[in-house]
């Protein structure tokens, strides 16, 4: 068992996962990606090998639109607040 000293010196950072809100805009045929080995399981989609993890929220915003327009093909996502204030909005495109 290693001291808390010693694990603090030790201790690597683990891959910071971006938000989809980042993206200037995102397809709706991009491949959607499970991580169930993270601390918090979380969907995510990868592009150049960078992951953007896709809050419950943005699905189901996404699903209500797609459910209207079935020919969606491109949205951007806006965040807004922070930590448990956080709001995302689906803005559909093209």
């Amino acid at each position: 068992m290693a001291s808390l000293k010693d694990t603090a010196i030790n201790h690597e950072q683990k891959s910071k996962v971006n938000n989809i809100a980042d993206l200037q805009s995102v397809s709706t045929d991009l491949e959607v990606k499970e991580d169930t080995e993270a601390e918090f399981p979380y969907q995510y989609v990868e592009i150049e090998e960078i992951r953007y993890r896709i809050p419950s929220s943005v699905l189901s915003n996404l699903k209500a639109i797609l459910e209207e327009n079935k020919e969606l093909k491109k949205f951007k996502v806006k965040k807004t607040g922070e930590g448990m204030d956080t709001r995302y909005t689906v803005i559909p495109l093209a």
